[in-house]
């Protein structure tokens, strides 16, 4: 994350030990943070909605969304050559993916009281992100929702309509091609987790599993892995 000024070393080179401490040090506050977050969209995602709460204990699924959240923002702060403000964005979106995150996998639902504060939030971010060209993010975010409905169309039962919800805003904040990249990493998570479960016989070859969770991580994973996000090109 860029700071407002940069120290050059004595001979020259780049940033002075100082800003290295300090966006090592905004990294770890950030990734305690969402930590915290993480934990409690879980616990909260076990009591609403209320409709098909369970109210279930914390358990190793509490302990984990809050490792993953944690991280996931910390590595978002020390890649970010942005902006403050423009880092600050992504991170409340990425604050946003981690609610959706928890109720659709305790209650597959992405409840539009969230789910909806995060398209606004995208699409007003678009003509302002240093990071993805305007034109680019919207191309993104109507290709990813072509490519989810048509495999809909295709795979029936396989999608949710709320994922085509959610994965609108990931390709306007992550852009055309990268939302490709996104797209893919999630369908391998999806798939190794499948093989996973039922390999441990968790689940049957006709059970639902929830497909949110598994775009978010493809966004969190293109995010930290693709050159072209989170730099500057504008």
């Amino acid at each position: 994350m860029r700071g407002a000024a940069t120290h050059r070393s004595p001979r020259g080179g780049g940033q002075g030990p100082e800003v290295g401490e300090s966006v090592t040090l905004a990294g770890i506050a950030i990734g305690a943070v969402f930590a915290v977050i993480g934990a409690a969209s879980e616990r909260l995602a076990s009591v609403w909605p209320a409709i098909e709460a369970r109210r279930r204990p914390a358990s190793w699924r509490t302990i984990a969304l809050a490792t993953a959240a944690g991280l996931a923002a910390a590595a978002v702060v020390a890649r970010s050559q942005l902006p403050w403000w423009a880092t600050a964005v992504y991170l409340v979106l990425l604050g946003l993916l981690v609610v959706l995150t928890a109720t659709d996998l305790e209650q597959r639902r992405l409840p539009h009281l969230v789910l909806d504060p995060l398209i606004a939030l995208a699409l007003v971010f678009v003509p302002f992100n240093p990071a993805v060209d305007p034109m680019m993010a919207i191309v993104g975010g109507v290709a990813s929702v072509a490519f989810l409905g048509a495999l809909a169309f295709v795979v029936k039962g396989g999608l949710a309509t709320g994922d085509l919800y959610l994965v609108a805003p990931i390709g306007l904040m992550l852009g055309w091609p990268v939302i490709f990249t996104a797209l893919f990493a999630a369908a391998f998570l999806a798939a190794g987790t499948s093989l996973g479960l039922l390999a441990f016989r968790r689940v049957g070859m006709r059970s639902y599993i929830p497909f949110g969770p598994f775009l978010v991580g493809g966004a969190v994973l293109a995010l930290l892995t693709d050159s072209r996000v989170l730099g500057i090109v504008r």
